[in-house]
């Protein structure tokens, strides 16, 4: 059996998670080293007035990724609170999150290509299968925020870059 929606889905968010947590460390690190600037600065930073913050980011990006594992296996979507003000908060987010994808097993997704699919998005019902919501949803989802939040770091002088994002081959 293929396990494509496993290999094409969920084991790169799980990377990608694992790369955000190291980043999310890189810039505890940037504001301890600079006496002058706050922890709130940065977990509160956006890249434009209308733009969500960075802890929302996480927020969404998380969401999207247990969202995803549960909708695609048929499971329940677990709930989590949002009350997270802290870059130690953020880790334990970051840390349930990758917890959770890995309590997957690749065979956990056959047939989810073709799975029924409803999302409420504000007051609309979205109705996909898997795989129009995995490619119509999900990942274009979950980089936005992941890209978005990578950015507002950088933005605010983080010493981050593309191996960061991506990760060691």
């Amino acid at each position: 059996m293929s396990h494509l929606n496993y290999d094409h889905v969920i084991a790169p968010m799980l990377r990608s998670l694992k790369n955000l947590d190291a980043i999310v460390t890189k810039a505890e690190e940037y504001v301890a080293a600079d006496k002058h600037l706050e922890a709130n600065t940065i977990l509160q930073a956006r890249l434009y007035p209308n733009m969500l913050p960075f802890i929302p980011q996480i927020r969404i990006l998380t969401d999207t990724a247990k969202g995803a594992a549960a909708r695609l296996s048929g499971q329940p979507v677990p709930s989590w609170p949002d009350d997270e003000t802290t870059f130690a908060q953020v880790h334990e987010r970051i840390a349930k999150a990758i917890t959770y994808l890995s309590g997957f097993k690749p065979a956990d997704f056959d047939g989810a290509e073709t799975r029924s699919i409803e999302l409420k998005m504000g007051p609309e019902l979205a109705k996909f299968t898997g795989s129009a919501y995995i490619a119509n949803f999900v990942l274009p989802n979950f980089y936005f925020h992941l890209t978005t939040a990578f950015n507002i770091l950088r933005h605010n002088g983080v010493v981050i870059g593309k191996w960061d994002y991506l990760g060691k081959p």
